[in-house]
C-alpha cells in the first residue's frame, strides 16, 4: 500500500461469517459451568499426578565437548576415584582439630559408606606431622575440610540422601565443632526454595491496581483468579515433565514468574473490552464472544510471540538454556488458554454483575474523563491520554529525543558488563554453603573454594619419556601466576594419566580466577607438553562454569539476532508494515539496553546489591542476559501488539494516522498502565528471593517493563507512529502479494 493511500471503505462487505474465537469465547460464556469443572479438574489432576510422578529440578548438567567434560571423561576412564563430584565438609573449633582426631576418624569412615561415595579425605596430617601448606589443615590447626568424591553429582540425590550425611558428622557436632557443608553438598542441603511471599506481593499490589484503576471488585479479581489457576496447571504439567528431561532448580520460580505476569496482563486485556461491551449494552455472553474474537486474538498473537521468542534460546545448543526457556513457555501458553476459555466462562457466570462491588465509578476503555475517542480527532471529545497523544503529536521529536536519552543514560552501565557465575559468597549466611565458603576462605584463601583438577593424557607417551612430561608439568605449574598453590602431579594407576589440583588466589567469581582457567587451558599446559603427543585438559566445577560462561557468550549474538528477526517477521506479518517492523525490533532493543544497564549497575557495581540482600559485588549471572532477552523481547511485544493492533484497526478505518495513534493511545493507555504496574509489582516481588540469580531476574524485568510502558509506549512510540505517518504500514508490492492477512483484531469476526 503505498504511503498516501487511504484504506477502502467497507460499507458494502457481505456478512462475514463468526470467526472460531467468537464461538469459542460465546461457548465458554454460556457453558461456563462446564468450562470451570474442567478447569477444576485439570487443576487438580494434573497436582496429583506431579505428586505421584513428578520430577524434581537440579542444576545438574554436561557440556558435552568441552574441555571440562573431556578432563572428567578421561580421569573418570583411570582414576575413578579423583573424578567425581567432590564437596567439601568444613570443620571448625577454637581448639585444635587435632584433639579431635577420633571424631573425624569416625566421620570419614562413614561418609566412606555412604552410597554414591568414592572417596573421603581426611584433613589431618600423618600422626606427629603438622599442617602441610596447602593441604586441608589450616596453618594455625583450627579449621580443615573432608574433601568427599561422588559417583554423581550430590543434588540429584534428594534431601532424604541428607540424614547419612548428618549422622556421619554428629559425633563432631556433639563434640563443639561446626561442620558446614560446602560445593553441591551444600546446595542440596538448602532448605527447600519459597517464593510464596514473592507471589503474595505480586498478587497483593495487583489488587490494589486493578480496584483503582477499574473501580470494581469483581473485575479485579478475574485477572488475578484466571492467572492463579492458569499457573498452576502449567506447574503441574512442568513437573510432569522434569520426570523425563531435568530443568534447573530455577525453573519452576522462573515459570511462576512470567506466568503470573502475562496470566494478569491477557486476562485483563480481553476483561477491559468485555466490560467496554457491557456499558454499551451488549449481551454477556455476545460480549465475551466478542472480546475473545478482538482483543482475544491479540492475546493469542501476542502468546505465541512469547514462545517463539523463549524458543530461540534453543540456538545457544545448550540444553541448560533452552528448558528454562521450555519451562516459562509451559505456564505461557497454559496463561493463554486460560484468558481464552476460563475467562470468558467466568464472564458467563458473572453477567452483567460485574460492576455490583464497586469501589469508585467504573471505567473500562475510555480515557481519563471517561470519554472515548472516535479516531478522528477534532470535537473535543479526547480524555486526557488524548489530549497527551496530540501534545506528541505536534512536537515528536522533542518526545523521541527525550526518550532515546533516557534510555542512553540507563544503558551506560551496560558498555561494562561483566559475565561470570555467582558464587557462593554472595547468598545468605544462612545456609551451610555459604558458612564453608567463609570458613575456606578465612582459613585457605578464596581460591579454596575455586580448586581446579589438572588432567594431562600421556597415554600417546612412550613410557620412557612419561617422567620429562610429568617433570614439565610441574615446573608450569610452580610458581604459576594467579595461582595460590599446587599440588605435584600424580600418577594414575595405569601411568596413562597425570592429575594435580591447581588453587586459584581469586575467589571463584573473579576474572583472575576465569583468566587463569582460561591460561591454564590455551597456553601454560599446552606449551608445558608440547611435542610429546599428550593431551591436557582443566577440569572441575570452576573450569565447567567457565567452559559455559565462553559458550554462552559467543552464542548471545545470534539468540539475539534470531529472537529479533522472529519479532520482526510477527510484526510484519500481523501489520503488514516495514517500517512499523523495524520500529518494533529497534525500540525493544534499546529497552532491553537499558534494563541490563540497571542490572549492571545494582549488582555489578553494588548500587543496590546490599540492600537486596546480595553480599558485596558480583558479575553477572552468565546466562542471565540471554533468559533476560527472549523474555522481555517476548514481553515487550504484548504491549506493542496491544497499542499497534488498536492503531492499525483505527488506520483501517478512518484512514487517518496520526488520529489512529491518538485513539489508540487514549483507549489502551489504562490498561497498558494498569498492565505494566500490576507486571512489575510481580517481578519486583521476586528480588526478596534467596536466590541471587532470581534476584537479579526478577529486578531486571521489572525494569524492563517499567521502561517499555512508560518510555517506549508514551514518548517513543506515538513519536516515531507520527513521524512514520501513512509509511508506517507501507509494504513492497511484492511482498503484500505473499504475506498472509492476518486480522489480530478480529475486525472481520
Amino acid at each position: 500500500m503505498p504511503p498516501s493511500a487511504r484504506p477502502a471503505p467497507s460499507a458494502a462487505a457481505p456478512p462475514v461469517r463468526r470467526s472460531a474465537l467468537r464461538r469459542l469465547g460465546e461457548w465458554c460464556a454460556r457453558h461456563w459451568l462446564t468450562v470451570i469443572l474442567l478447569w477444576l479438574v485439570a487443576l487438580a489432576g494434573v497436582q496429583a499426578a506431579n505428586r505421584a510422578v513428578g520430577g524434581s529440578y537440579s542444576d545438574d548438567f554436561s557440556l558435552p565437548g568441552t574441555q571440562a567434560q573431556q578432563g572428567r571423561s578421561v580421569l573418570q576412564a583411570h582414576e575413578p576415584a579423583a573424578a567425581g563430584t567432590s564437596s567439601q565438609v568444613v570443620l571448625h573449633d577454637a581448639a585444635q582439630l587435632t584433639g579431635f582426631q577420633p571424631q573425624i576418624a569416625g566421620a570419614v569412615a562413614a561418609l566412606q559408606q555412604l552410597p554414591h561415595v568414592l572417596s573421603v579425605q581426611s584433613p589431618l596430617p600423618p600422626p606427629g606431622q603438622g599442617p602441610v601448606p596447602g593441604g586441608p589443615l589450616s596453618a594455625d590447626g583450627l579449621t580443615g575440610y573432608l574433601t568427599v568424591r561422588f559417583d554423581t553429582n550430590p543434588t540429584l540425590l534428594g534431601k532424604d540422601y541428607l540424614p547419612g550425611v548428618d549422622a556421619a558428622v554428629a559425633p563432631l557436632r556433639a563434640a563443639g565443632v561446626q561442620v558446614e557443608y560446602g560445593g553441591p553438598l551444600g546446595e542440596l542441603a538448602r532448605p527447600a526454595a519459597d517464593d510464596r511471599s514473592s507471589e503474595v506481593i505480586g498478587f497483593a499490589v495487583a489488587v490494589v491496581v486493578l480496584l483503582v484503576g477499574f473501580g470494581s471488585a469483581i473485575a479485579a479479581g478475574l485477572p488475578l483468579l484466571t492467572a492463579l489457576v492458569a499457573v498452576v496447571v502449567g506447574l503441574g504439567v512442568l513437573g510432569l515433565v522434569a520426570a523425563l528431561s531435568t530443568f534447573a532448580t530455577v525453573a519452576p520460580t522462573l515459570a511462576t514468574m512470567i506466568g503470573i505476569g502475562v496470566g494478569i496482563d491477557y486476562a485483563l486485556f480481553l476483561l477491559t473490552r468485555h466490560r467496554q461491551n457491557l456499558m454499551d449494552g451488549v449481551d454477556p455472553v455476545a460480549s465475551a464472544g466478542q472480546a475473545v474474537a478482538t482483543s482475544g486474538r491479540a492475546v493469542l498473537v501476542s502468546g505465541c510471540t512469547v514462545v517463539i521468542a523463549l524458543s530461540g534460546l534453543s540456538v545457544s545448543g545448550i540444553s541448560f538454556i533452552a528448558k528454562l526457556g521450555a519451562a516459562a513457555a509451559v505456564t505461557v501458553v497454559s496463561a493463554v488458554l486460560g484468558a481464552l476459555t476460563l475467562l470468558p466462562a467466568l464472564m458467563g457466570l458473572i453477567g452483567r454483575r460485574m460492576d455490583r462491588f464497586a469501589v469508585r465509578r467504573p471505567v473500562a476503555e475510555a480515557g481519563g474523563d471517561g470519554q472515548g475517542g472516535d479516531g478522528r480527532g477534532g470535537g473535543g471529545r479526547g480524555g486526557a491520554w488524548h489530549r497527551y497523544a496530540r501534545r506528541v503529536e505536534a512536537r515528536p521529536w522533542w518526545y523521541l529525543v527525550a526518550g532515546v536519552v533516557v534510555l542512553a543514560v540507563l544503558s551506560v552501565p551496560l558498555f561494562s558488563i561483566q559475565l561470570g557465575h555467582i558464587g557462593d559468597g554472595a547468598d545468605s549466611t544462612d545456609f551451610t554453603d555459604r558458612r564453608a565458603y567463609d570458613l575456606m576462605s578465612q582459613a585457605f584463601g578464596p581460591g579454596s573454594n575455586a580448586p581446579l583438577t589438572v588432567v594431562v593424557d600421556q597415554g600417546a607417551v612412550p613410557a620412557d619419556a612419561r617422567a620429562g612430561v610429568q617433570a614439565s608439568v610441574q615446573r608450569a605449574l610452580t610458581g604459576l601466576p594467579g595461582a595460590a598453590s599446587s599440588t605435584p602431579p600424580q600418577t594414575s594407576p595405569d601411568g596413562a594419566v597425570l592429575f594435580a589440583t591447581v588453587v586459584p588466589a581469586g575467589a571463584p567469581q573473579d576474572r583472575a580466577t576465569t583468566d587463569l582457567v582460561n591460561r591454564l587451558a590455551d597456553t601454560v599446559l599446552p606449551d608445558a607438553v608440547a611435542g610429546s603427543g599428550a593431551r591436557t585438559y582443566v577440569t572441575g566445577n570452576t573450569a565447567a562454569q567457565v567452559d559455559f560462561l565462553d559458550i554462552v557468550s559467543s552464542r548471545l549474538v545470534p539468540i539475539i539476532a534470531v529472537v529479533v528477526g522472529l519479532a520482526f517477521l510477527i510484526i510484519l506479518l500481523v501489520f503488514r508494515g516495514v517500517l512499523v517492523a523495524v520500529k518494533a525490533a529497534v525500540l525493544n532493543l534499546l529497552s532491553i539496553a537499558a534494563s541490563y544497564g540497571v542490572v549492571v549497575a545494582v549488582f555489578q557495581w553494588g548500587w543496590g546489591g546490599p540492600a537486596l540482600g546480595v553480599a558485596g559485588k558480583v558479575p553477572i549471572e552468565s546466562y542471565v542476559p540471554m533468559m533476560m532477552f527472549a523474555i522481555v523481547f517476548g514481553l515487550s511485544m504484548d504491549y506493542e501488539i496491544f497499542l499497534l493492533s488498536r492503531v492499525h484497526e483505527a488506520w483501517l478505518r478512518t484512514g487517518h494516522s496520526r488520529d489512529a495513534v491518538a485513539h489508540a493511545l487514549e483507549i489502551t493507555a489504562r490498561v497498558i498502565t494498569c498492565a505494566a504496574l500490576i507486571m512489575v509489582s510481580v517481578f519486583a516481588a521476586f528480588v526478596v528471593s534467596d536466590n541471587v540469580v532470581i534476584k537479579m531476574m526478577g529486578l531486571g524485568l521489572a525494569v524492563s517493563v517499567l521502561v517499555d510502558a512508560t518510555v517506549v509506549r508514551l514518548l517513543l512510540v506515538p513519536a516515531v507512529m507520527t513521524l512514520l505517518g501513512p509509511a508506517a504500514w507501507w509494504t513492497p508490492r511484492f511482498l503484500d502479494r505473499v504475506l498472509p492477512h492476518i486480522d489480530t483484531e478480529g475486525v472481520n469476526s
